[in-house]
């Protein structure tokens, strides 16, 4: 816990810290097959951190509903702070639509931190895993010094669109290395390259390069 709350603490951007949160829940807290940091803000589900990609379209599901775990604990006016569902495999009462979605994503059962309330706004660390009963309270001490940690980054960020904004970017720029990587049997570092070399000598934002390889799937060293 020590060792892990050093490297967290050393990371160098509020991004770092979070992808590091979710890689960490993974593999400190047993049973913990995926993990994600989503945000709401003004009604809108942002994923800040996830480890895969069932924890994108889980978030996106609370987000399009409008109900699930994340939603009612922030809700909640009894000072509760953690949620666990033990078996999504089975219909549950109280989320009918989001719980019937996920269980075709493969998601046995949930746990949950609220990290922060303002208002309508909130964020909180959701850990996922394949088997159904894989949480308990056992979970609690791993997951709130991740949780801590990542109340702590979001406090010093400026604002969840700064940091939905970044990941956005990193993710265009990593689909497009991808594309350039298969089409020209490129390295990663040789994909980055051209990317970034194409950015400088237009004077275009990578993110707009990498936009352009994505959308278009054009070779993008032509201006």
């Amino acid at each position: 816990m020590a060792l892990l709350a050093r490297k967290l603490l050393d990371q160098e951007s509020v991004q770092a810290t979070l992808d590091e949160i979710v890689a960490s829940a993974v593999t400190l807290v047993e049973g913990c097959d995926a993990a994600g940091i989503l945000a709401v803000r003004n009604g809108r589900a942002v994923t800040l951190a996830a480890s895969e990609d069932t924890v994108l379209e889980c978030d996106r599901l609370q987000g399009d509903l409008g109900e699930g775990p994340c939603f009612d604990l922030a809700r909640r006016t009894d000072g509760e702070r953690v949620y666990r569902i033990a078996d999504l495999t089975r219909p549950h009462p109280t989320w009918e639509r989001f719980a019937a979605a996920v269980r075709t994503l493969g998601v046995g059962s949930m746990t949950g931190l609220l990290l922060y309330t303002d208002h309508d706004d909130f964020g909180a660390l959701n850990l996922y895993a394949r088997r159904p009963g894989a949480f308990g309270e056992d979970v609690e001490t791993a997951g709130w010094l991740l949780a801590s940690h990542a109340a702590v980054a979001l406090a010093d960020a400026r604002t969840i669109d700064q940091l939905q904004h970044a990941m956005e970017t990193r993710h265009a720029i990593g689909e497009a290395m991808g594309i350039l990587m298969e089409r020209h049997s490129l390295s990663e570092d040789d994909a980055f390259n051209v990317l970034r070399r194409i950015s400088q000598h237009h004077n275009v934002k990578l993110k707009d390069v990498a936009q352009r390889v994505r959308d278009e799937h054009t070779d993008p060293t032509t201006p």
